[in-house]
């Protein structure tokens, strides 16, 4: 047997493989150095079962909110980005775990802290093993697997393009061999000659049948989900008499869930509010001292059941001048501001929304009054977002961007919306930390067509 076909045969065997190198290196180098000073951490003692138990249970804790290592599915960085932050975070509680466990009688009489330049040499080696090992696993990934003919199927020629530069953007697994419409008469031959059907904002009878064609031909698939497909996701089988039906109810959050919610909002944001007060200290000095205008900027936006309600955030803009979504190479952005927007501190203040019940931490992004109306012109469904209390962070702000469309932006709150749950509040509490390592992507302006 050749060593490809070896390796296609055992492919995700040997993923996984990689991922228990990875995540042992880890482990080990964290171990290894520390035992300079600490030696009882790698022979038999409390403080190494302790220890050991600290890192694999926020390991396996982090992973769950940040990720696993899915090469293929995800760029090499964003994988070695999400495996970092999972492995420092690890590394951190279990330093800190660590020096409590070494205040004792027999070490340190009063508490301390370990060796940090050894946990920065920790930090250094798991950062190259981690590059190095998701590097690696993506060259082996797309050895194995050649790229995916995609066929883009659509209604919309125009806007198929989004799509279209979407996928191209993934240049090692995707190749748009096509964009063809659905009424094309030459529809199924494209079909059999693509690896991969996108269907792209397509009427429900017609997706129907070009999914029931893909099936018959052992076609992957790819389609832009409609409000039934997200009400589908949360549904479950029933059986009656001996008909098959899907059952799903209409979900809002329980009165137990919005009190917990409410508690953890109020605490959060209050802690966030005392961490991160030198950074909201100085933002405000450099937004007086560079024009002397007002510090803050306050606009009306809609909330859970349409109430109206003033965000409070970092004026970013100059005085005086008319203010709607910002457009690429905006002028009325001012040099202080485009930092600000950059790093998304221009949102801190919003923290003392959330403490008088206004926002929530997650939720469906509280947009403009203006941008609503002009949504639900074109989207009445639109409206279904104000289900929820509006929130700083969400599905739509950690993977949407500024110029998301309003179509997008609503598919992604209702996935939130009708998912939710106080574990998946935490995940993207957890996963809004990412958004920092994007600023380019997700205060990305519309471009001046995206607003003619």
């Amino acid at each position: 047997m050749k060593l490809h076909d070896f390796c296609t045969k055992f492919q995700h065997s040997i993923v996984f493989l990689i991922e228990v190198v990875l995540y042992a290196s880890c482990l080990a180098a964290f171990f290894l150095l520390f035992s300079i000073d600490n030696p009882e951490i790698i022979v038999m003692s409390r403080t190494a079962a302790v220890t050991l138990s600290t890192f694999v249970i926020m390991l396996v804790l982090l992973t769950f909110m940040y990720g696993k290592y899915d090469v293929g599915r995800r760029r090499w960085g964003q994988v070695a980005l999400t495996v970092s932050i999972t492995v420092i975070f690890t590394d951190l509680v279990t330093y800190l775990e660590l020096s409590i466990m070494k205040t004792n009688e027999a070490n340190n009489t009063t508490f301390r802290l370990e060796n940090f330049g050894i946990l920065f040499c920790v930090f250094v080696i798991q950062i190259i093993l981690i590059m190095l090992l998701s590097r690696a696993g993506e060259e082996f990934y797309f050895w194995i697997n050649p790229k995916e003919k995609c066929l883009i199927i659509t209604e919309d020629m125009k806007g198929s393009e989004r799509i279209a530069a979407a996928m191209s953007s993934f240049e090692k697994k995707y190749e748009v061999s096509g964009i063809i419409s659905y009424k094309d008469t030459g529809l199924e031959s494209a079909m059999v000659a693509a690896d991969t059907i996108v269907l792209y904002d397509l009427p429900v009878k017609d997706r129907t049948d070009i999914v029931d064609f893909c099936y018959q031909n052992l076609k992957n698939i790819y389609f832009n989900p409609s409000i039934a497909d997200i009400l589908e996701q949360n549904s479950h089988s029933v059986i009656m008499d001996d008909i098959s039906l899907f059952s799903t109810r209409y979900h809002m959050i329980t009165f137990e869930e919005r009190l917990v919610k409410r508690f953890m909002d109020t605490i959060i944001s209050l802690m966030a509010l005392i961490i991160t007060s030198p950074v909201i200290l100085i933002s405000a000095i450099c937004i007086k001292k560079h024009d002397g205008g007002s510090v803050f900027f306050r606009q009306k936006r809609a909330t859970v059941h349409g109430k109206v309600f003033e965000i409070i955030k970092f004026r970013t803009m100059k005085e005086n001048v008319e203010n709607f979504s910002s457009t690429e190479g905006d002028d009325r952005i001012t040099k202080v501001g485009r930092v600000l927007r950059k790093y998304r501190i221009d949102e801190l203040p919003q923290f003392v929304n959330i403490l008088k019940g206004d926002m929530s931490l997650v939720g469906p992004r509280p947009e403009m009054l203006e941008n609503v109306e002009d949504y639900e012109k074109d989207l009445p469904e639109f409206r279904y977002r104000l289900r929820m209390k509006a929130g700083l962070t969400g599905l739509a702000q950690i993977y949407g961007k500024y110029n998301t469309s309003s179509r997008d932006k609503l598919m992604l709150d209702l996935m939130y919306i009708e998912n939710y749950s106080l574990i998946r509040d935490i995940q993207l509490l957890f996963q809004t930390i990412l958004v920092l390592f994007k600023a380019e992507d997700s205060t990305e302006a519309f471009k001046v067509s995206d607003k003619e």
